[in-house]
């Protein structure tokens, strides 16, 4: 019997169970059984207290708990609500905001962003660029509506942004396709936790000028689910402004979500936001962005939407948000500093990693390692190219731990 009874496939291969919630719901019933302080779950995409608890900003939590039924009941309009769609450039782009066309629409999440730029700026058989160290659901998204992941090594041998990979790569995919969409996820990259340093976002927009003399459209996604818990929040935005550099072929898409930097998750709340050469192109932006989504989940979810607007409209409110998230931000640092502290002190060698969620580790046979780790009560992500740990739900002792024990099973 085929994989399908009656549903099509559609080209898709569709498994059992979602490989990172099915590892996580096993450390789920370990931590049942043996209690959380003889499990390591390294599973959890989401910032986790050192209780295992998950964090949710007080302030955002209180401004949530204030709004009135209209607040959250009432449809939003396809692209967003007024308020919010100036609320959130500015959550997006900080003092950093780059001269263009810019517009936003909202969407369910930086997930939503990516849906949307692909259905509007490929052709159904296209390849989307990104980097060979990228975050899995790229390729279900681009499969599900006809398109496929293609991609570059991220790194070259001594460790850098490799540009010349980047180059080649995008230049093979501009000669056989009329239009090319790349998803650069930066800063606090996941799965590696790396950050594009101001050198090389120069050399990438070096390289997008360059091959944008063939004429044809360019989207260029700027995914930064993780901004706000790099580092300073202002020092992590200073590379928006090259952006202005790009010619008028080449579109910046800044897909920007709430769910880490509000800790609203579940709200599925963000934005796509277009950095454009002419109005015409941000025009067509908005319209070709906002029928998609209407197309797809009609409008997105409004609390969010009214969240984040009160939040912009009161100063005091968004500096003691800030001043929250700066502790919890810290906290994070601390963890990723422990790990690759105690990697180094261990001989285990770890992908490029500057901040974020996730650290990665490179190996030959992540699922096996994977399934070495589990016997030992340790749950981790395997990945194409390695192991990933979410340092982001895991406390800092158990991170400093985690190395000897990996190095052990790869070992």
């Amino acid at each position: 019997m085929g994989e399908y009874i009656l549903a099509r496939g559609n080209g898709r291969h569709i498994p059992q169970e979602d490989k990172i919630f099915g590892i996580s719901n096993r450390a789920k019933e370990a931590i049942a059984k043996k209690g959380k302080d003889n499990v390591i779950n390294g599973t959890i995409g989401s910032l986790l207290d050192d209780d295992g608890e998950l964090v949710v900003l007080e302030s955002v939590d209180t401004v949530f708990k204030h709004l009135s039924p209209k607040d959250y009941a009432e449809y939003a309009p396809i692209g967003g609500i007024k308020p919010f769609k100036e609320s959130v450039k500015k959550a997006a782009f900080g003092i950093h905001v780059p001269k263009g066309y810019i517009e936003a629409v909202a969407t369910p999440g930086g997930t939503g962003s990516l849906r949307n730029v692909i259905s509007n700026y490929s052709d159904g058989g296209d390849q989307i660029l990104t980097s060979d160290w990228h975050w899995a659901p790229y390729n279900t998204i681009a499969g599900e509506i006809g398109r496929s992941i293609a991609t570059y090594e991220l790194f070259t041998k001594d460790r850098k942004f490799n540009v010349e990979a980047f180059r080649e790569k995008s230049a093979e995919l501009l000669n056989k396709q009329e239009s090319l969409v790349i998803i650069l996820n930066t800063p606090a990259h996941n799965p590696t936790g790396y950050s594009l340093t101001l050198e090389d976002w120069d050399k990438l927009i070096d390289v997008l000028t360059e091959e944008a003399k063939c004429g044809k459209a360019i989207a260029l996604v700027v995914d930064v689910a993780y901004i706000d818990f790099a580092g300073d929040e202002e020092e992590y935005r200073r590379f928006f402004p090259k952006l202005e550099r790009l010619p008028e072929n080449v579109i910046s898409i800044v897909a920007y979500s709430l769910s880490k930097t509000f800790t609203l998750y579940g709200t599925r709340c963000g934005a796509m936001i277009c950095v454009a050469k002419t109005q015409e192109i941000a025009d067509e932006f908005k319209r070709v962005c906002e029928y998609s989504s209407r197309g797809s989940w009609s409008n997105s979810a409004k609390v969010a939407q009214v969240i984040l607007s009160r939040i912009y409209g009161d100063p005091q409110l968004l500096a003691k948000i800030d001043s929250e998230r700066e502790k919890y931000r810290n906290m994070l640092i601390r963890r990723g500093a422990a790990f690759s502290r105690e990697a180094e002190k261990v001989g285990l060698e770890i992908v490029p990693y500057d901040a974020g969620f996730f650290v990665s580790i490179p190996c030959d046979n992540p699922d096996e390692v994977s399934r070495k780790l589990e016997e030992k009560d340790v749950f981790l992500v395997p990945l194409a190219k390695g192991i990933r740990v979410a340092v982001a739900s895991l406390p800092e002792e158990k991170c400093a731990a985690l190395p000897a024990i990996i190095k052990e099973a790869l070992e």
